[in-house]
């Protein structure tokens, strides 16, 4: 298949762009640089020039392809709503395009992000199989730039490694190659209308990972309030105090997907978070 992909040179992208050439299929990265060009050659994927705003691009790049996958998102969050409404219009865009052709369209769910599901799910009625993948909060790995890594920066800075009261609520994560995997396999073979649990562990103790940052550092594991957490985690707090542990059993069981690398906290054992 050639796959048009967006969001082809970010963390989780560049892993989904591996994966597709690896088994096999053509790959156009969506990119707004030289840099971005080059990394994709690099990688054995042609380059598509424009950006999530560019709604030509978009159209052009869906229509050439024989299915789309939908990584692109702007992480601005001074701005969120505009980050949603920007999605919202490339997911209709790309929808639009490829309507009425059968092809598949992959999307990624986001926080407060119900209009874009909305609309992709309703492209399901109009000629496009489209699936709906959800990442756990942690999707780590070499490289990784999310929740984790800020977690330690606030640790170093902080002077402490700290969770929530008891430190019992759980995150669900997911290796970024495991990420990948059922990217490749959500385009290839997902029904329209699947909805897709991105989950490998699925639901790590908070106080797991305050732990093991707490080791690396050589700093004190704390547990602090949660009229304390705002001050300490700033806009993290919210999420490190809830409990949402996700089970991915019915998406390995529809598409035989199965997460194979190794989990969140072994992967903090590795080292490599520590090392920047």
């Amino acid at each position: 298949m050639r796959i048009f992909v967006t969001g082809a040179t970010g963390y989780v992208g560049s892993a989904v762009v591996r994966e597709l050439i690896h088994s096999g299929h053509q790959v156009v990265g969506l990119t707004r640089s030289d840099k971005g060009a080059a990394m994709l050659e690099a990688l054995g994927a042609a380059a598509h020039r424009g950006d999530l705003e560019d709604l030509d691009s978009l159209r052009t790049g869906a229509k050439a392809a024989d299915g789309v996958i939908h990584l692109a998102f702007k992480h601005d969050f001074s701005d969120f709503a505009g980050a949603l409404t920007t999605d919202l219009r490339a997911i209709e865009t790309i929808g639009a395009a490829l309507e009425g052709s059968g092809k598949p369209f992959v999307t990624t769910a986001h926080f407060n992000g119900e209009a874009s599901d909305h609309a992709a799910i309703a492209l399901a009625e109009r000629g496009v199989r489209t699936s709906i993948v959800t990442l756990a909060p942690s999707v780590h790995g070499e490289d990784d730039k999310g929740f984790v890594p800020r977690l330690i920066h606030i640790a170093r800075e902080k002077g402490v490694s700290a969770y929530v009261e008891e430190g019992s609520n759980r995150w669900p994560a997911v290796h970024r190659l495991d990420a990948a995997s059922l990217f490749r396999m959500a385009v290839e073979a997902a029904p329209a209308g699947a909805r897709l649990d991105g989950v490998g562990d699925e639901g790590v103790p908070f106080r797991d990972i305050a732990g093991v940052i707490g080791k690396h550092l050589k700093l004190p594991v704390v547990s602090i309030s949660r009229e304390e957490a705002n001050t300490h985690f700033g806009f993290l707090a919210l999420l490190a105090g809830l409990d949402i542990p996700r089970s991915s059993v019915q998406t390995q069981e529809l598409l035989g997907w199965r997460p194979i690398h190794r989990g969140l906290i072994a992967d903090l054992e590795q080292g490599h978070y520590f090392n920047k």
